[in-house]
C-alpha cells in the first residue's frame, strides 16, 4: 500500500512541477494576461524564415555547416591511405580505421576534428594513434601541417577560378 501511496505522490508532484513553466504568459498588475517574448534582443531582430528559405543558398556553406571546406578536404587527401569509418560535416568529425601509409611498415589510425570555419591552425585538431599507442608528436604535428598546407593550396586553386 505504502508503493502505491507513494508512486501517487510522485505523479502528483511531477504534474504540479510541470505546471510551474514559463508558457510565456504572465498576469499584470491588473490581472490581464500578457505575452512575453522570450528571445534575445538580436533574435528580435531577424526574421526565422521559412522552409524553402533553406533551398535559396543564401547563406556561405563554410559558415552554416560549421566546418571549413579546405580543412574537410585537405584532410581527405592527406589521410587518404586510411579508410574513412565515418565523417560528420555538420561537428567536424572524421573518423578513420587502421591503415600504413606508403613506405611505412608501421599502421596508423586516425581521428580528424575541424573545429571552426577558419582556415586556421587552431581549428584543426588530429589524434593519431598507432597499434604499440599514441603515436609519436612529430608524426602528428606532420601530418597536421601537411594539412595545412594542402588546405592552402586548395583555397589558393579555388581562387584562381
Amino acid at each position: 500500500m505504502s508503493r502505491f501511496v507513494s508512486l501517487i505522490l510522485s505523479g502528483l508532484l511531477i504534474v504540479s512541477l510541470t505546471a510551474c513553466g514559463n508558457s510565456g504568459l504572465f498576469r499584470n498588475r491588473t490581472g490581464k494576461a500578457v505575452e512575453v517574448d522570450n528571445r534575445a534582443p538580436d533574435d528580435k531582430a531577424t526574421d526565422a524564415g521559412s522552409f524553402f528559405d533553406l533551398f535559396t543558398g543564401k547563406d556561405d556553406p563554410n559558415v552554416t555547416i560549421g566546418v571549413n571546406k579546405y580543412l574537410w578536404n585537405a584532410a581527405l587527401d592527406v589521410l587518404n591511405f586510411l579508410p574513412v569509418e565515418a565523417a560528420d560535416p555538420f561537428s567536424g568529425v572524421i573518423v578513420m580505421g587502421w591503415g600504413t601509409p606508403p613506405g611505412s611498415g608501421r599502421s596508423y589510425r586516425a581521428t580528424v576534428y575541424i573545429q571552426d570555419p577558419a582556415l586556421d591552425a587552431r581549428s584543426l585538431k588530429l589524434a593519431l594513434v598507432s597499434r604499440s599507442g599514441a603515436a609519436p608528436k612529430d608524426t602528428v604535428r606532420a601530418l597536421e601541417d601537411a594539412i595545412l598546407t594542402r588546405a592552402r593550396q586548395l583555397r589558393i586553386a579555388d581562387s584562381k577560378l
